[in-house]
């Protein structure tokens, strides 16, 4: 368990290294990448998510939350998820995201379509609650590896609820990630 201070010097650590302005200090680390990942422990999630609102609520930052974001996905895509349930049953990972090659209004594209959003105003996308991505197939190397994030100015800032079991991240304590492409703080 990460104490209160401890989690504020993390979250302070990545505002330091993004405000500094070390891109190729990021991309150095992050094998070319783009991407922080600021690696939490599952259980003290919330913790790290209200300690990133109150220290990246500036202009410099958009914080985007993934289960809002699934939310409003959903809704807005209601009648076309019934039937893609229907005719995807075998592979319902594909409901969100798209197998490579093909372009559709999946969920991944509109997670990708906020961070498009925030890069454009000027401002690093923060994603947080990236726990709702599970199971639907987007794992964190393809938000990471997205040309959006890779070909843009700031880096992309990811809450990342995970444990390390020996020399391996788990994603929620339960798949192995992919560390590739990122800057890992934790």
């Amino acid at each position: 368990m990460k104490t209160s201070k401890e989690i504020k010097h993390l979250v302070n650590q990545v505002i330091k290294l993004v405000e500094a302005d070390k891109q190729s200090e990021i991309r150095l680390n992050a094998n070319g990448g783009n991407s922080i990942l600021l690696v939490c422990p599952p259980e003290q999630e919330n913790e790290f998510i209200d300690t990133l609102l109150k220290m990246m609520n500036s202009s410099n930052y958009q914080n985007i939350d993934i289960n809002d974001l699934l939310i409003s996905y959903t809704k807005k895509s209601k009648d076309d998820l019934e039937e893609a349930f229907k005719l995807l049953q075998s592979s319902l990972y594909q409901i969100f995201k798209s197998p490579e090659g093909e372009s559709n209004d999946d969920f991944f594209n509109y997670i990708i379509c906020e961070i498009k959003s925030a890069f454009k105003k000027n401002k690093i996308p923060v994603l947080y609650n990236t726990g709702a991505l599970y199971g639907t197939g987007i794992d964190n190397i393809h938000l990471m590896e997205n040309k959006v994030v890779m070909n843009s100015n700031s880096p992309l800032i990811i809450l990342y609820p995970a444990t390390q079991q020996g020399d391996k991240l788990m994603f929620l304590n339960s798949r192995p990630a992919s560390k590739y492409r990122c800057m890992i703080i934790k």
